[in-house]
């Protein structure tokens, strides 16, 4: 069964690591902003590509309580306070999110900001996801 299906307009390239748009009916959950710390708010590594195995680590977490996996998540919003740095990681940024999300590729975007509220934080990633209704 299909969760969602991919949207890409007529004669647009397919976007690379990304969709552009996301069809999904179903339960939603959102997350809150997720950065890389472990269960006692302490920041586990002080590299983007430790801090992001971390977040994601913490959103399917969250997911898994609302019975949601990688396959369902439709949304990510990044935020990250150095992009050169995110540029320089991507290989290693695509492994861990191969590990953790296989080949789903929900809509996207990747947002430079100056700081986040932890201040140890290099990133922080909002998740949507989406379960079907259940059968009545």
């Amino acid at each position: 069964m299909t969760l969602h299906q991919t949207l890409l307009p007529d004669g647009w390239p397919r976007p690379k690591g990304y969709a552009n748009g996301i069809l999904a009916e179903g339960r939603m959950i959102f997350t809150g902003g997720v950065i890389g710390w472990d269960e006692q708010e302490r920041i586990v590594a002080d590299d983007l590509p430790g801090q992001f195995r971390q977040v994601m680590k913490n959103i399917l977490a969250i997911l898994a309580t609302g019975g949601a996996g990688p396959e369902h998540i439709v949304r990510l919003t990044w935020y990250i306070t150095d992009r050169d740095a995110y540029l320089a990681a991507q290989a290693e940024i695509g492994a861990i999110w191969r590990d953790h999300m296989g080949r789903n590729y929900p809509a996207m975007a990747v947002v430079t900001v100056t700081s986040l509220m932890e201040a140890a934080a290099k990133m922080e990633i909002e998740a949507t996801a989406v379960l079907p209704v259940p059968a009545s």
